[in-house]
């Protein structure tokens, strides 16, 4: 799993018992696994189908720096499943977890789903080739 991305956690992130709340870390995951996800296919008409198992491990606080890691799970004709996990950059404490993150390519006209031409090869192949 490649950690791809960073966030600082800042006051507004936090919830009344002052750690980073569940839902802002929720809109960062969907966010991370689109702009992934997006980057990937080489395609920007995708839309957030289902969201797994998600996962909540250990808390972060203000001034924390927690990183995404990003993985390709499962490639469909017109759909890419992907797995997300966030670590505190610091501890490397797992954060939390989000699994099976499902996108959908679709027709930005029609808003139906349509075929993304890439496989699970392809994009594995695309993945060993990226700088480390």
């Amino acid at each position: 799993m490649r950690f791809l991305s960073r966030r600082l956690v800042m006051p507004n992130d936090l919830n009344f018992a002052g750690s980073l709340f569940g839902g802002r870390i929720l809109e960062w995951i969907d966010e991370e696994a689109y702009i992934y996800a997006s980057c990937q296919l080489d395609q920007k008409s995708l839309v957030t189908k289902h969201i797994g198992e998600i996962t909540f491990d250990a808390s972060a606080f203000q001034g924390d720096v927690v990183e995404f890691g990003l993985a390709i799970k499962a490639v469909g004709r017109s759909s890419l499943t992907v797995t997300c996990v966030v670590r505190n950059k610091g501890t490397k404490q797992n954060i939390c977890t989000a699994d099976d993150i499902v996108f959908v390519h679709i027709d930005p006209e029609s808003r139906r789903p349509q075929p993304h031409g890439k496989t699970k090869e392809q994009l594995d192949k695309q993945q060993i080739d990226l700088p480390k």
